[in-house]
C-alpha cells in the first residue's frame, strides 16, 4: 500500500500508561513514535487510578529490606492464574518488572516507592504477607507538563475530593483514621489548589499530580522532552494487514481517514470494552452493567475488535477485574469500593438481609463473589452497606468524604443514602425483611464483640487487617453495630475494567487462534488477555504488567534484549 498520510516507526493506539512506555522505551532508542488517543483527554484509566504497580524483586524493596524471590513470585502467580495462561507470559512479567521500573525511575520523573501492602492471597505459596511487592507512585509537578495538563485525565472521584483536589495514599491514611496531623494537612493541600488562582483558573487542576495522575502525568513529561506527539480525538477505524505482518492503520482525524504506516510495529493499548455495553453481553454476562464499570468512557473496545477483524486470536473474554462499586447517579462510572469494607463497624447484606461473604477480602475477590451471586439468586444488585453512627462520623464511607456531611454532596449522593433509627426502621427504608436483617445483625454482634467472624471469618487473613483499625482490638476489622442511627448504602457488583482481550506471547506480540504471532503488532494492559487470567494477586497487577509489557514490546520492537 502506497497511498500513507503518514510512515513511523511505532504507532501507539492509546494513552495509558502500557502505551506512553512503549512510546517512550521505542523513542528512546531513536524509534519516530506517534501517540493516538480516541478521547479528548489523555491517561486513559490509568490517570484516574491509584497508580499502583506489583513489581516482585524491585530495587526499591530491597533499599526497604525486602529480599524477594522471583521463583516466590511465579509460584504465587501462577497458581492463581488461569490455566490458559502460558508459563512463558507469566515468567516474562516476573522476571521484566523489576528491570521496567529501574529503567521507569532512571528516565522518567515518575519515583516509586515500596509499600508494606499485603499479596491479596499472601497465605498461598509465595504469596508475602509483608509486602512490599506493590509500588506507589511519589507526586509530582503537574505545572512541568505546561498546556498538556489541562487534558489529563481528572482523578476519579473515589480518589479525590470532589474530583479536583488530589490525594497522596499516606494522607488519605491520615484522614482515614484521624492520625496526629490530618487536620493541618487537609487544610493545607485544600488551600494550595484553592489559593493557586492563576493555574486553577486555566486548568481546572490540582498542580500536584498524586497516583494515577503522577504516573501518567510523569511519562508525559519524559515524551515531550523527547518531542513524541500525542494527538487526541484520533480514533482508531482499522488495521492494515499486508500478507502475514500488520503495517498500518487507518484512523480517523478531523473527522476524516488517516492512514498511518508504522515501520517497526503498531502497540494497542487503548484498554478494555469497559463501556461497551454490546460487547459485554456478548462476552462477560457475568458483569453486564457498563455503568457500573470504573473504567474511562472511551474503553469500548475499539482495538480489540480491529485485532480480531485481522485474524487476532483472543482470550478470557469473560473476565473483568471485578470489585463492589458505588453508584451515584448522574456519575460515568461506579467509583472503586476498597477502604470501607475492612473497617469495624460496618456490614454487607443482600436484598435478602443475609450476609454471603467476607466484606474485608479483596475486592475482586468481593466483586466476583457479588457477581456470582447475582446470576445465581438475584438478590446482589445492589447489595447493601450497613453501618452505625460511630462509623458514619469516623470514617468515610464511599461518596461520604471526611468532615463533609451529606448536605454538602449533591443531590446524587443525598438520595443513595438510608437512615433509620434502629436496624427494623433501617430494614424498611431499603426494602429488606426486618427480621432478617436484625437476625443477620445480630449475628454479627455476637461474634464482633470478641472480635471473632465464625462465618465468613473477616479480619484473619493478612490482606484483611490492611484496611483495619489497628487502634480497634482484638480484631481491626470488628466492632459489634450496636451505635445508632443506622445508615445504609447500595453497593453494586461492578468491576475496574475488563481484562480479557487480544492473545499475545511473551513478547507482548498479537498472535492469533493457534499461538502464532502477527508480525508488527503488540498489546498492552487491558487490551491484551491478562497474564494474570481471572484472577487478582495484588495491588498493582493491572498496570504492573501494562508498564512491563510495554516496555518488552518497544524493546523487541527497536531490536531490544526482550
Amino acid at each position: 500500500m502506497s497511498d500513507w498520510d503518514k510512515e513511523v516507526d511505532i504507532l501507539v493506539i492509546g494513552s495509558g500508561a502500557g502505551g506512553l512506555m512503549a512510546a517512550l522505551v521505542g523513542a528512546d532508542n531513536r524509534a519516530d513514535v506517534l501517540v493516538v488517543e480516541k478521547a479528548d483527554k489523555w491517561g486513559g484509566t490509568s490517570a484516574t487510578s491509584g497508580g499502583g504497580i506489583w513489581i516482585p524483586g524491585s530495587d526499591v524493596a530491597k533499599q526497604a529490606g525486602f529480599e524477594d524471590n522471583l521463583d516466590d513470585a511465579f509460584t504465587y502467580l501462577r497458581k492463581l492464574s488461569a490455566d490458559n495462561v502460558p508459563d512463558d507470559n507469566i515468567r516474562a512479567y516476573v522476571d521484566n518488572a523489576a528491570p521496567m521500573l529501574r529503567w521507569l525511575m532512571a528516565n522518567t520523573p515518575v519515583q516509586y516507592m515500596a509499600f508494606p501492602y499485603p499479596d491479596y492471597h499472601a497465605e498461598n505459596p509465595g504469596g508475602s504477607a509483608k509486602g512490599f511487592r506493590t509500588h506507589l507512585p511519589s507526586p509530582l509537578d503537574g505545572k512541568a507538563l505546561g498546556a498538556d495538563i489541562r487534558t489529563l485525565r481528572f482523578a476519579s472521584p473515589a480518589a479525590s475530593l470532589f474530583g479536583y483536589l488530589n490525594w497522596h495514599f499516606s494522607e488519605t491514611y491520615e484522614l482515614l483514621y484521624r492520625q496526629k496531623g490530618w487536620m493541618k494537612n487537609l487544610v493545607r493541600n485544600m488551600a494550595k489548589y484553592w489559593l493557586d488562582l492563576p493555574f486553577r483558573l486555566t486548568s481546572r487542576k490540582d498542580r500536584r499530580l498524586t497516583l494515577g495522575n503522577a504516573l501518567a502525568g510523569g511519562l508525559r513529561m519524559a515524551l515531550n522532552c523527547k518531542g513524541v506527539p500525542l494527538w487526541l480525538e484520533t480514533p482508531l477505524k482499522e488495521l492494515v494487514r499486508e500478507g502475514d505482518a500488520v503495517t498500518g492503520a487507518v484512523v480517523e482525524k478531523g473527522g476524516k481517514p488517516y492512514r498511518i504506516r508504522a515501520r517497526k510495529g503498531i502497540v494497542l493499548a487503548a484498554g478494555g470494552f469497559d463501556k461497551n455495553q454490546a460487547m459485554r453481553a456478548d462476552n462477560a454476562p457475568l458483569y453486564p452493567a457498563a455503568r457500573y464499570s470504573g473504567g474511562v468512557t472511551s474503553n469500548t473496545g475499539d482495538s480489540i475488535v480491529a485485532g480480531e477483524a485481522i485474524g487476532a486470536g483472543t482470550m478470557n473474554m469473560q473476565s473483568a477485574w471485578a470489585a463492589p462499586v458505588f453508584y451515584v447517579p448522574g456519575e460515568d462510572r461506579g467509583r472503586l469500593c476498597t477502604v470501607e469494607r475492612a473497617l469495624p463497624g460496618c456490614i454487607m447484606v443482600n436484598q435478602s438481609g443475609e450476609r454471603f461473604l467476607n466484606e474485608a477480602a479483596s475486592y475482586h475477590v468481593v466483586g466476583q463473589q457479588m457477581a456470582r451471586r447475582q446470576a445465581e439468586h438475584g438478590d446482589a444488585d445492589p447489595c447493601w452497606m450497613i453501618f452505625d453512627h460511630e462509623y458514619r462520623h469516623k470514617f468515610p464511607m464511599g461518596p461520604l468524604y471526611p468532615l463533609m456531611p451529606t448536605a454538602m454532596h449533591g443531590k446524587g449522593v443525598r438520595s443513595i443514602l438510608k437512615k433509620g433509627r434502629s436496624i427494623e426502621e433501617l430494614a424498611g427504608r431499603i426494602g429488606v425483611d426486618p427480621a432478617r436483617l436484625s437476625a443477620a445483625v445480630s449475628r454479627f454482634n455476637a461474634g464482633a464483640a470478641k472480635g471473632e467472624d465464625p462465618e465468613f471469618h473477616r479480619g484473619e487473613a493478612a490482606y484483611d487487617k490492611m484496611y483495619g483499625d489497628f487502634r480497634h482490638q482484638p480484631n481491626p476489622c470488628l466492632r459489634p453495630l450496636d451505635k445508632g442511627p443506622f445508615y445504609a448504602m447500595p453497593i453494586y457488583p461492578g468491576d475496574i475494567g475488563t481484562n480479557g482481550g487480544l492473545m499475545t506471547n511473551a513478547r507482548g506480540q498479537v498472535v492469533d487462534g493457534e499461538g502464532k504471532a502477527i508480525p508488527g503488532l503488540y498489546a498492552v494492559g487491558n487490551n491484551a488477555a491478562s497474564a494474570m487470567g481471572e484472577s487478582y494477586p495484588g495491588a498493582g497487577v493491572t498496570l504492573g504488567p501494562a508498564l512491563t509489557f510495554g516496555y518488552v514490546a518497544a524493546r523487541h520492537m527497536t531490536g531490544g534484549n526482550a
